[in-house]
């Protein structure tokens, strides 16, 4: 588990409730600087986060991540995603993508896309909620 605000860290444990010992490790740091055990991971889920990262941030951050995959391993990421360009929140700082931008950023890493599904039953003036499947492009590809 990142985060880089160690008071949510420390609040895991109660959000889990008895299941602790599904988090093996706590990283108290930003996804700037946070990179994955080479080849340790089945899945690396990113949930809202990728908003409070630069282009530049993100690219490098999926590509940190794939080399943390272990063989067959997805990164799945869940954000709010515009319906078109960018979207500037200036009270959190954060920018919301479209897909376009989005499928762009990854294929520039190296990962494709497996799957892409909208979250379902948010209210249709709610900013759409999108998860993306990635993996590591084959040498074969």
């Amino acid at each position: 588990m990142v985060d880089m605000m160690e008071n949510f860290l420390a609040e895991v444990p109660n959000y889990l409730q008895g299941e602790e010992d599904r988090v093996e490790m706590y990283y108290c740091k930003s996804l700037q600087e946070f990179t994955p055990a080479p080849q340790r991971y089945d899945v690396i889920w990113i949930q809202w986060v990728s908003g409070y990262l630069t282009d530049k941030d993100l690219l490098k951050f999926l590509i940190r991540c794939q080399k943390g995959l272990k063989d067959n391993g997805v990164i799945i990421l869940k954000d709010n995603v515009a319906r078109e360009g960018c979207i500037l929140d200036c009270l959190d700082s954060s920018v919301i993508r479209d897909l376009n931008i989005l499928r762009s950023l990854i294929e520039m890493s190296g990962l494709i896309i497996l799957q892409e599904e909208r979250q379902e039953g948010f209210p249709e003036q709610c900013v759409p909620v999108w998860m993306l499947a990635m993996q590591k492009r084959s040498a074969h590809s």
